[in-house]
């Protein structure tokens, strides 16, 4: 049985289940279905497949992930970051206009997908999602939002365009703009109003249902199909038997591009979202387990002709604030929804095409963050650029190669802040207590024949040659007896490294300088005796702060010689 709660956490829960959650979780999942049907159709549209799709979609994920997922009140579903990539995947490989292949192609994805996730979870490698940092997934999302909007904007005013690519559907639509269709604008423009102002004047009533229930009564009512508005039609009775997605072996390869790019925008989502709730409800997150619960909810999704899902923080939120209590929140919307398929799936047919374009543009709205740009301008110019440089990549070279750069350019942040490091001269200020930068404090106190020199990143292969350029400027430039490194911040010392330190303390010493390690970690004073280090670095130099390297230096010099004194230890 706990291995059975290990792998299925959500059964563990059910056991558990209290009677006093039921009647909240019912009210939630009510609340929950009226915005999953809505929105799971709208994200179905923007990852170019047939609406229904999205229902599918929603009610496969929720059933497998309230059996696989650690989360009590995660909801997921399609998803407005998550679609643009699963359209620009499928794109490609599409040789004619056919759902049907465009619905096995996603429920392909969907299952990569699914199996990269469970495979990182098994391997309990969930830290991948931090490859994509803040300023890179805030710049991704950005970007995003501009193609989304962009992209939806001829659906909202009613007309279509054959564009490839973000200029040419800017191009395309000011061409064609000639072509819309006053009804269909108007109710589009509608439904947006709603969508916008309603949030800020209540939150008890989803603004998603308003606008939907109003624009499916207001299109039977005026008969806007009559005035050529494209409404959703009567959907497909019924739920799809499960089934194996596929093509052709040819088109794995291609499809796992997109399949990483989904996963770790995905993941970072997940954690995010995830750490966020877990907080609120004094729970710890089990990142790897809920890889392998979001991986399994893909692979159901794509069984059953849906596509690749996330977590859905807007939807969590929702769930949330209804009071739901488990993920029974779940199950009772995906239960709603598969009802509405068997027995009311012509409820929707008046429901106007530009309602969920404007669904669609409200979702891309709320992925902005221009706060954020605001942010980084004042506090870190580098971060504005990389952001900025995240955006122009998802809108000049698309959706799927914008991720690629976004998470190239994550990889090489990281490297970027370790290969070239910050490297500080310390002198005394006493008024703030301790040592600090002479570069922002020029009135720091240097002691004499002394430079304290602080390195602030792991000393390895890529660093190693700027650290010996480093101090050999300062014992050029400033002629000291001593060079004190403050090691704190050095995490770890490689084999390179460690030549690189032989051989830079022999120079210096036939200079006539000496070389002092301060507050160096347990671990790498016991891998610098292994590298064999201490033939050459004398172990007597090593201090556990930097008071009491000055003290034994400044005393070693008043008798006229180097300290004899044991190090001290960390």
């Amino acid at each position: 049985m706990k291995t059975l709660a290990r792998w299925a956490p959500g059964l563990g829960t059910l056991r558990r289940y209290e009677g006093a959650w039921l009647r909240p979780d019912l009210i939630a999942g009510v609340v929950l279905a009226a915005i999953l049907v809505p929105q799971g159709m709208a994200y179905a549209e923007l990852a170019g497949l047939p609406p229904v799709t999205g229902l599918y979609t929603t009610i496969a994920c929720l059933v497998a992930y309230a059996v696989f997922g650690p989360s009590k009140v995660l909801v997921l579903g399609p998803d407005s970051s998550v679609s643009p990539l699963i359209l620009a995947a499928i794109t490609p490989l599409l040789v004619t206009g056919d759902p049907e292949s465009a619905i096995a192609l996603a429920g392909m994805l969907a299952v990569l997908v699914g199996v990269i996730m469970i495979g990182l979870g098994l391997a309990k490698l969930g830290f991948v999602a931090d490859l994509l940092s803040s300023e890179v997934r805030v710049g991704y999302l950005n970007g995003l939002a501009v193609t989304i909007i962009v992209g939806q904007l001829p659906k909202l005013f009613g007309f279509s365009t054959d564009a490839d690519g973000f200029v040419d559907e800017v191009r395309q639509f000011l061409r064609n703009v000639d072509r819309t269709n006053r009804a269909t604008l108007v109710t589009g423009l509608c439904v947006l109003a709603v969508l916008l102002v309603l949030p800020r004047l209540t939150t008890i009533v989803p603004a998603v249902l308003v606008a939907v229930v109003g624009a499916t009564i207001a299109s039977a009512v005026f008969d806007l199909a009559a005035s050529d508005v494209t409404t959703v039609g009567v959907l497909p009775r019924g739920v799809p038997a499960p089934s194996l997605p596929f093509t052709s072996w040819s088109d794995v390869v291609p499809l796992l591009v997109g399949a990483v790019g989904i996963t770790m925008v995905s993941l970072a989502d997940t954690i995010a979202t995830s750490s966020g709730f877990a907080a609120r409800h004094n729970e710890e997150v089990d990142a790897n387990q809920e890889m392998v619960g979001i991986g399994t909810a893909n692979i159901a999704a794509g069984f059953f002709q849906g596509f690749a899902v996330s977590v859905s923080g807007s939807r969590t939120a929702v769930a949330d604030q209804a009071g739901a209590k488990s993920q029974v929140t779940g199950l009772v919307g995906a239960g709603l929804v598969a009802a509405l398929l068997l027995f009311l799936n012509g409820l929707l047919a008046d429901l106007p095409q530009t309602a969920l374009a404007a669904v669609v543009i409200t979702a891309a709205l709320s992925l902005m963050d221009l706060g954020a740009l605001r942010r980084y301008a004042s506090i870190r110019p580098s971060s504005l650029v990389i952001s900025l440089v995240a955006a122009a990549g998802v809108i000049l070279l698309g959706v799927l190669q914008g991720i690629v750069v976004a998470i190239v350019l994550a990889v090489l942040l990281f490297f970027r802040r370790n290969w070239w490091p910050h490297g500080a001269v310390l002198g005394e200020v006493p008024e703030l207590g301790g040592w600090h930068s002479v570069t922002e404090h020029p009135s720091a106190t240097q002691l004499p024949d002394i430079v304290v020199f602080r390195w602030e990143a792991p000393l390895f292969f890529a660093n190693a040659g700027q650290f010996r350029d480093q101090v050999r400027r300062l014992v050029r430039e400033q002629h000291p007896g001593w060079v004190v490194l403050q090691c704190e911040a050095v995490t770890d010392i490689d084999v390179t490294a460690a030549e690189v330190l032989r051989d830079l303390d022999e120079e210096v010493n036939a200079a006539g300088v000496h070389l002092a390690f301060v507050e160096m970690r347990d671990r790498l004073q016991s891998l610098v005796k292994r590298y064999g280090l201490h033939t050459t670095l004398d172990e007597e130099h090593f201090y556990p702060s930097l008071e009491r390297a000055l003290a034994d230096i400044t005393s070693a010099a008043a008798e006229g010689s180097v300290t004899d004194r044991p190090a001290g230890q960390t």
